[in-house]
This record gives C-alpha cells, structure tokens and sequence, in this order.
C-alpha cells in the first residue's frame, strides 16, 4: 500500500503558523496539567518511601498506628525495649534505640507582629540515637541544639513557613523563643520540614509525661521480636510496625488527595483537548479538496488518514515536549507544604511518559473528526467544495 511521504505532512504544519501555534499552545496546556498531576503524586509517594526504613521499628501508642502525632507512649519504652529485645543494633555497645517527641505547634518570627493564625510546623524532640536511625538527616550549616537549652534546629521547608527566619534567629515556638543554632537536610523526606529540639527540652515544653514514638534499629532482630514485645507488655499499651509500614499507611490516607488532583487535572484538561480538537478539525476541514485530489491521484483513504494523523500528532507532541521543558525547569523540585511537612513535585521518567502519552493521545484523538469529515464525501463532491 503506497502512502504519502513523510515530509508531506511535515510541510503542512507551516501552512499556517498561527493555527499551528494553536494547537502546540492547546497542547502543552493539557500535558503540562497531566504532568503536574502525575509529578504531585510521584512525589507525594516518593517521600512517604524515603522518610521510612524497612531496617527500622516503630513502637507506637496503641490506636495511634496512623498518627505519630497523637501517640503516647511511657518514657520508659526505649529502655525496656533497649533491654528486652535481642539482635537490635548497636553503636559503640549501646542499642540504637530512638525516644522521640512528635508535635505540631505554631512557629512565628520571634518580636514579628502579630499575625492572625501562626502556620503549625512539626517540631521533633530527639536524643543522642536520632542520628543512627534517621541517616537521611545531615547537618548543613551551624550545629546541633544543646541538652536542656531554648535551642532549636531547622530545614530548609520548616524555616520557609516562618518568613525571616534564618541561622541565628529567634522563633517563638508556643509562645517561647528559641534560637536556631543549626540549619539540616533531608531531601526528599518529611523530615525536610521540620524543628527539631532536645527531647528532655520539649517535653517541659510541651508539658508531656510521655514520649511519641520509639525508632529502634533492628540489626540482626526481626519486626516480629519486636511485636512479641509490645504484645506481652500490655502495661506499655503499643504496638509495633517497620518505619516503612508507618509511612505506607500514611501515603494510603492522601491516596484520595491523589485522586482528587488527577480528576481536577483531567477535568481542566479537557477544555485544552476540545481547544486542541476544534483547532485540529478548522485546519483539516478547510482542506477536503485537497483530501479528494489525493484520492483522485490514487492514494487510498487509509494512507490519508495516516498522513492525518501524523500531522495532528507532530503537532501535539511538539507542545508535549514544550511541557516537559517547562516541567524540568519550572516544577521539579517545587515543594508543596501542608499542615505537617512538605514534600516536593516530582518531574521523573514516570512524569514525562505520562505527558508524551497524552500528547500523543491528544494528537489521534484531534485527527478523528476531521478525518471522519474530510473521507467520508465522495471524490466528486470533494473535488467541488
């Protein structure tokens, strides 16, 4: 079957630049919309992956599986479970064990003026151990806050909500100031958006007898020595998960959020594709008698359409390309915040297929009417329109 060369429709998208402009336009709108939901959600999962370890245990507060911001556990925990779980990691002889406070508390610019609500931010009480079961964590600048002192260190996305605030300064945090002594990373993570305190000064803080949460390496034990613990100390009212457990859960409560940004995406999208679809229809439409010499000169239907297709394609894969750019550039990276961390868009490998895919899909999809108008009347009465 003889079809139409390449190069044909290749020539027939500069025929007119401004409709052409048109359709690349209408283009990389829809795909720009399908990237960004798609790099909103693999980011969204790509943090909640990074922030927990399956090397790691949790013990939390029983009822609290889904929260480590409403758990309570005894202070006591760390050490019992220290003592009474065998093959757990080690550093310099001592089990790496974590006792960690979790709360989210207002933060505002200390001697700022009073604003109507300050932004909570989750603000981690930690001890020695942190270090050895959260490797993602590195410090960048400054040092770490002192045992028993109104210290306070920062990353990058918790100082964002607090405008002004840089190493040095001042934050009042539930109403008491603390210096930022340290300034840490870690990308990628929850972690990324938080304060992080003494553990023993954030307890007389917050005025709390009890602890958050227990982190514990595993080393040699098992998620299910562990949960044998929690199990036969019902004194202790906990339960135990792997780290990665935790944040799986939690990834499956924003798995709506997800949703809901697709159909949001696809919905805005859809006044792009009938742009992009109007368009694609005025520029073929106008060409039937060309269409029907082309079938006079012997070309089948099929090599038209083909020749079609091609063209509304290059055109919509062109404004797919344009999406992806401006993704890279623009998007990737951008940190999206809510009322507990943050966590940034995605633009990966994942992001672009998905874009491409709708360029493509936008491109058959805008060629099918005009291909229905343009074959359907009979060569005579093309030749006369």
């Amino acid at each position: 079957m003889k079809l139409l060369p390449f190069d044909y429709a290749i020539r027939n998208l500069g025929r007119s630049p401004k409709r052409l402009l048109l359709v690349i336009s209408g283009s990389t709108l829809v795909c720009s919309l399908v990237l960004g939901s798609v790099a909103f959600s693999r980011g969204l999962e790509g943090s909640m992956n990074a922030s927990g370890l399956e090397t790691n245990a949790f013990v939390l507060g029983s009822g609290s599986e889904e929260s480590v911001e409403r758990s309570e556990i005894p202070p006591s925990t760390g050490s019992i479970l220290a003592a009474s779980v065998d093959g757990l990691a080690t550093l310099a002889g001592q089990p790496v064990v974590s006792s960690e406070i979790h709360v989210a508390v207002p933060v505002t610019l200390a001697d700022a003026p009073p604003t109507e609500e300050a932004p909570p931010v989750l603000v981690r009480g930690f001890e020695s151990m942190v270090f050895a079961v959260h490797p993602q964590v590195r410090l960048r600048e400054g040092r770490w806050p002192a045992r028993g002192s109104d210290e306070v260190a920062a990353a990058p996305e918790a100082l964002a909500k607090v405008p002004g605030a840089t190493l040095g300064s001042h934050v009042e945090i539930a109403g008491v100031p603390f210096e930022i002594v340290g300034l840490f990373d870690a990308p990628g993570t929850v972690m990324h958006a938080e304060f992080w305190m003494r553990l023993d000064r954030l307890a007389q803080l917050t005025q709390r007898t009890t602890h958050s949460v227990v982190v514990a390496a595993l080393g040699d034990a098992e998620i299910g020595d562990v949960d044998a613990f929690t199990s036969s100390r019902l004194d202790l009212e906990s339960v135990a998960m792997t780290e990665h457990a935790y944040f799986s859960q939690l990834a499956e409560f924003f798995a709506p959020i997800r949703l809901l940004v697709l159909v949001t995406a696809i919905l805005i999208s859809s006044g792009g594709v009938l742009g992009g679809v109007n368009a694609m229809y005025a520029a073929f439409a106008s060409r039937v008698r060309e269409v029907g010499t082309l079938q006079s000169l012997g070309f089948s239907r099929f090599a038209i359409a083909t020749s079609l297709i091609l063209e509304s394609t290059v055109a919509c894969i062109c404004g797919s390309l344009v999406a992806c750019f401006v993704g890279l550039v623009l998007l990737d990276g951008i940190a999206i915040r809510f009322s507990m961390g943050s966590f940034g868009l995605a633009v990966d490998a994942h992001s672009i297929l998905a874009a491409l895919l709708a360029g493509m899909f936008l491109g058959l999809l805008g060629a099918i009417p005009a291909i229905v108008r343009c074959l359907t009347l009979p060569i005579p009465s093309a030749l006369r329109s």
